[in-house]
């Protein structure tokens, strides 16, 4: 056994990590030097950059992307007594934003093939209460969009895109971000670009974009044709209860900087999954990830799911097998209704059988571009022997 789970590798490899270079560390010491250091005109530039590289009318920049799924839930005009419908298989904050506003978030069980929600699912949990839908594109794989919006404008619901995964990604020829009725993508340092944290809502709503830009700043405005009164050059409102949401230009001159790069970083994510692909796909032990014909998945995770009945070990014990071996894998989710807060709002255990069987079976491997091959091979050959150690 010790023999067997022996250091593949001298240094840890996390499951993601950010790449830094010269011109982004220029890009904030730029502003550092600056007469701005919260919000100012790099925020209006990165957002510009971000509405043209995905193809929407607007963008607008928030300190974090669970801010900016708040946002977006303000401005679809969710209060209490709305239902949301999401997925299970996300991080927290895709039903938080919900509970933030006094809504409930309701979940879908996902496609067993995808590990998207099921539209067929979603349908199903549409009541007179049902206000929006926020699909998450899981891992980077763009949801069947077609169809949810298809559903969504039969019952006059708007669709939040929770695109945290899914920067860069297409769905039927066109980029992730301009075809929701708002789409959140977000720039933690494991993500596809970073600007240390934020995140931003893209959006062809001339509405939701006023609407946005006024809630991440304490609900406060300036203009004077937005006023109710005007008293002065120095006079502002606030109009309703907002929040300090806003990010700062260190933020959007690194996130501008890492933007440039995107493609680049894209191409390595979908280089080293076709390697993992190619590595895993004859394993009877190991399936791999299935990608729907539809969508170009950016690859922000990826996630083998372990075939248990050809195994004699559990999840746990694989993945404590691959730590061993400086492979730093991780579980990517555990279903957000099985978290203690949500049991405690009355959620049950069993209500999306489908998420909760993946979660029991699914590891996420490294896949960062900053990556090289060799750690690609690392990561191959400790998958590799620990199945076969394990399988039946």
């Amino acid at each position: 056994m010790q023999n067997i789970f022996s250091q593949v590798r001298l240094t840890y490899l996390p499951y993601g990590r950010q790449w830094i270079d010269e011109e982004d560390i220029a890009a904030v010491v730029n502003v550092l030097r600056g007469d701005y250091l919260t919000t100012g005109p790099y925020v209006s530039k990165f957002e510009q950059a971000v509405a043209q590289y995905v193809g929407a009318k607007y963008a607008v920049a928030f300190s974090n992307g669970t801010a900016a799924l708040h946002g977006a839930c303000f401005a679809a005009g969710i209060g209490e007594g709305d239902e949301v419908i999401t997925t299970p298989m996300t991080f927290v904050a895709s039903a938080n934003c919900v509970l933030y506003q006094g809504g409930t978030p309701i979940f879908a069980d996902i496609d067993a093939r995808t590990y998207n929600m099921d539209p067929n699912k979603m349908e199903e949990k549409i009541t007179d209460k049902t206000k929006a839908i926020i699909p998450v594109d899981f891992t980077g794989q763009p949801v069947e969009l077609d169809r949810i919006i298809e559903i969504a404008q039969k019952h006059h619901l708007v669709v939040i895109e929770d695109a945290a995964h899914a920067l860069g990604a297409t769905y039927k020829g066109r980029k992730v971000g301009s075809i929701s009725d708002m789409t959140m993508f977000s720039f933690h340092p494991v993500k596809h670009i970073t600007a240390g944290e934020g995140g931003i809502i893209t959006t062809n709503n001339e509405e939701y974009y006023e609407k946005l830009l006024q809630f991440r700043s304490h609900g406060i405005v300036r203009e004077k044709d937005k006023l109710y009164e005007y008293h002065g050059p120095w006079y502002y409102e606030m109009q309703f209860l907002g929040y300090n949401y806003r990010m700062t230009d260190i933020q959007a001159a690194l996130g501008t900087s890492q933007l440039k790069k995107v493609d680049k970083f894209i191409e390595l994510r979908r280089k080293y999954a076709a390697m993992y692909n190619e590595a895993f796909q004859d394993m009877d032990e190991v399936i791999i990830p299935f990608q729907h014909e539809d969508g170009e998945s950016s690859w922000h995770l990826y996630i083998i799911r372990l075939n248990l009945d050809q195994l004699t070990a559990s999840r746990r014990e694989i993945f404590e097998a691959l730590q061993q071996q400086n492979i730093g894998v991780n579980v990517h989710y555990i279903p957000v209704y099985l978290q203690p807060y949500y049991q405690q709002l009355g959620y049950q255990k069993g209500i999306c059988p489908k998420a909760e069987k993946l979660y029991e079976e699914m590891i996420t491997l490294p896949l960062f571009p900053a990556m090289s091959e060799e750690d690609v091979h690392d990561v191959i050959k400790a998958v590799k022997r620990t199945i076969d150690y394990y399988k039946k």
